[in-house]
This record gives C-alpha cells, structure tokens and sequence, in this order.
C-alpha cells in the first residue's frame, strides 16, 4: 500500500528528479474496496489509472511516465469504456478546467450525455457523482457542490468528491464552505491514507480566505512538512504572506522553495503571479514585469484558463501602476479570444474584457459586451444569475474607466464593491477590483470621490498595515484633497 511516509523516503533520496515525486504503486479494485470507496470495475488496471488520474489532479502535475492526466484517462477509457468513475473523471476535469464551454463543444456536451446513461449497476456514491457532474454542466455550481458533500456524509474519503468541491466552492467564492468542508472531513482521515497530506494545504486556503491567517499558516507548513511538493500549500502560504503584507519574506518563501513547487507545473504560473504581486507591493516594477516575460507569458501559452487568468490579471495591475506593456496585451488576446463566447464564468469574461481593452480592440469588446447580454437573456445558473446582478456592472465599469470616465467608473463599481465576492477566485485576485475603484477615484474629476479614494485606503491600511503600495496611493490621495 502507497503511504505519506514512503512517498517521503522517495523524496528525501532524490529531490531533483522528477520521478521522486510521483507515485506509482497504485490501488487496485481491492485497495478502492478496502478504502471503503468501491468502484463498478472488475479491471484492476483501471482502477490503478483512475487512482493515477486522481493523484495527479490533487497534486497539479502530470507524471510523464504515465503519460499525464489525458494520457491515464484515455488508457483507462480503452480498457473499459463503461467505467462510470472514469467517465466522471474525463468529463468532470474537462468542465473543471473551465476552458471548454457546454454550449460550444459538441464532444464535451456528447461526453456528459454518455455519462448521464450509465446508471445502470452503479453504487450511490458513483450515482451522486454522475448528477454532480450533470448539475455543473448544465450551469448549476451550488447544486453539484451539495451532491458532492452528500457523497461526503457517508464518504468523508472520497477525496475526488472533496477536491471537486473544493475548486468549486472558488470559482464561486463561497469562503466558507471551502474551509468548512475539508474541516468537516479531516478527523476521518489517517496518516498512512494515501493523499493525506493534501488536505491541510487545501484547509489552509480555505482558513486564508476566510482570515484565519495564523491558523491556515500552521495548516500550510504542517502540509509542506509532510509533503514539500505540494504546490496547493505553497500557494496557500504565498497567500498568507500576501494578505499579511510580508513581500520580502513571501518571495524569498517562494524563491527557497522553487525548485519543489515548479514541479506541479500546472499551479507554477500561479504561484510566480503571487511573486510578481510581492514586487508590485515593493514598487519594483521591473523586476514584475521580467517574471511576466520569463515565466508567466511564457507558462500561458498552454492555453489554461488559471494561467490566462493570471497573465492578464498582472498585465492589469502594471498597466494601474502606470507601466506601458506594449504589445503583451494583444499577445494576450490572441489566447483569449476563442473564449469570447464561452461565459463559463463571470470572473473568466472579467479577464478577457482586460485583455480587448488592453490591447485597444473596440470590435472583440463589442462581441464580447453583446455576447454577455445575449447570455444573460438566455441563459440560466449560477454564472447567468451573478452576471446579471453584478457582473455586467463590473464590465461596464472597466470599460467607462479605460474611456477615460473615471467618474462613471466608480459609479458603476462601488455599489457593488462587496458583491465582487461573488466572482469567485482568491482574495488576491479580486484585490483587482478594488485597486481599480482605488484608482478611478483619484483619477475622477469629483472631489467626494477623491474622499471615497481616501476612505478606501484607510480601509486598506487598516487590513494591511504594512503596504507600500497603499502608502503610495494614499500620498496621491492627501495630495488631491489639499489641492
């Protein structure tokens, strides 16, 4: 039986090769059985490549020797294209990703079709993933959360279950629930379950994200010391360092650290967005700008949608701190633009908008604007209801602000400042939004705006008491009101 402590052994013998940190010694249809999470195959082979497949997703990392995740699931498929899980898997992954759009991809929608057929000789627990899956591609995040924390109830293991729910809860920015709902099922894990370790970094996000920053700093070091590749803990604390306004320590975390976290290639983007954050705060940034270059515009290029996400969303932030990034937006949306029509997730089209204004392209805003309104006309669940209520005030407040009405910006986007929440992503990320609405303020021609720019950064300072970059703002701030 695969354990934490061997998989330790493997590492400590040898760090830099790639093979140290993957598992091999997968669970057969008796292990699954053993686990209390039986699957509906009589193939041992492909319950060991549904395990492999699960691994991988936790730790965010492909194992070349098993060909990554599409390698494992297409294998798994071959040796028995009934297997219910594993279609929950292929299906599951592929919606998960939030790059293939329902509406838009007739495999994806034939693929979740399929799956809706196999019910037949299933268990409860596979039965319940099937409509989890079902109820996400049809638009409905919060029911298919409540179908996997079912399956929780009686299967407080089930870390495919956990996991799902857990990046689903982000996408939809319920903080809570993603703190809560690993907490629910931790005191039913053991130490020797293979995986363990993973769940202290992915509580430790959910305590970070609800500001239990000691606390989700604790469960972060205690994954890193069980686990110092688990790149979900690194990122986890990069977060706590971040929201604690500790630049120079969190990058010379993240610099210390490199080497173990860039292995989990698909979060490696993410976590030098956070590094790039650091440098911003110190005002270096040059120095942001060359991690762009090097790492970030370079890792985006896979075509994920957190890797887009995050070189847009730097791009963003430079060009507020008044640095010219040139060509790098049209690059960006060059990337994007196959997803115009996707409206998958409010927080997705939020990025692609940054990237036509950015890149001066009136006529994919357009599309894009006319394609949101039609999508809210249409269309239902979670994603059509916040961007109905809140998301088309976010668009239209980026773009008044990029046409110079800074004014119309901040009326647009301060009502709805404490709804942002609802788009999903980290705090970090939607930091964004309310540097954006700090921004339009000063650069308003209102004076009780200028008061609304100063009273933001109060706030601000009293979250964050060592920010430079508040300090900064603030100097601009006091400088208008005595003009």
């Amino acid at each position: 039986e695969r354990g934490t402590r061997a998989f330790l052994e493997s590492i400590v013998w040898d760090r830099g090769y790639m093979a140290s940190y993957l598992h091999t010694n997968w669970r057969d249809v008796q292990a699954w059985r053993n686990a209390g999470l039986p699957l509906s195959t009589t193939s041992n082979e492909v319950a060991k490549l549904y395990d492999a497949v699960v691994t991988q997703y936790v730790g965010w990392y492909d194992d070349p020797s098993m060909g990554g995740i599409e390698g494992c699931i297409e294998k798994m498929l071959q040796a028995d294209e009934r297997f219910v899980m594993g279609n929950v898997l292929a299906a599951g992954l592929e919606l998960i990703g939030t790059g293939n759009s329902m509406k838009l991809d007739k495999e994806l929608r034939d693929r979740v079709d399929l799956l809706k057929c196999m019910t037949d000789g299933i268990s409860g627990r596979e039965r319940l993933h099937v409509e989890a899956i079902t109820l996400f591609a049809s638009g409905e995040l919060t029911n298919a959360t409540r179908k996997w924390e079912e399956i929780l109830l009686d299967s407080p293991t089930d870390l495919l279950a956990l996991k799902f729910a857990h990046d689903t809860y982000f996408y939809l920015g319920y903080q809570q629930q993603m703190r809560d709902s690993i907490a629910r099922v931790l005191p039913f894990w053991q130490a020797n379950m293979p995986l363990y370790s993973y769940l202290y970094g992915m509580h430790a996000f959910g305590l970070v994200e609800t500001n239990f920053f000691d606390q989700a700093e604790q469960s972060a070091l205690k994954a890193l010391e069980l686990n110092p590749l688990d790149c979900w803990a690194t990122h986890a604390e990069a977060h706590v360092l971040e929201m604690t306004g500790q630049a120079d320590k969190g990058i010379e975390f993240l610099s210390r650290t490199a080497e173990d976290w860039n292995k989990g290639h698909a979060l490696a983007c993410h976590n030098h967005w956070h590094w790039a954050l650091y440098l911003i705060e110190k005002d270096e940034k040059e120095a942001a700008v060359g991690i762009y270059d090097k790492e970030i515009g370079e890792r985006c290029k896979s075509g994920a949608m957190l890797d887009l996400v995050d070189a847009a969303s730097l791009l963003y932030r430079l060009q507020l701190e008044g640095v010219d990034v040139g060509n790098r937006w049209k690059e960006q949306l060059g990337l994007w633009q196959s997803h115009t029509n996707d409206h998958i997730l409010l927080f997705n089209d939020a990025h692609i908008l940054m990237c036509s204004l950015g890149a001066k392209d009136a006529n994919v805003t357009s599309q894009l604007m006319q394609s949101v309104h039609e999508f809210i006309k249409t269309d239902g669940g979670d994603n059509h209801h916040l961007t109905r209520d809140v998301g088309v005030k976010i668009l239209e407040a980026m773009e008044a602000l990029d046409r110079g009405d800074a004014a119309g910006a901040v009326d647009l986007l301060s009502p709805v400042r404490y709804n942002v929440v609802r788009i999903g992503g980290s705090d970090a990320q939607r930091d964004l939004w309310k540097l954006m609405l700090i921004h339009a303020a000063l650069q308003s021609d209102k004076s009780e705006h200028h008061c609304l720019a100063r009273s933001l950064l109060i706030e601000r300072k009293k979250l964050k008491d060592v920010s430079p970059m508040t300090d900064r703002l603030m100097t601009r701030a006091i400088a208008l009101q005595s003009v």
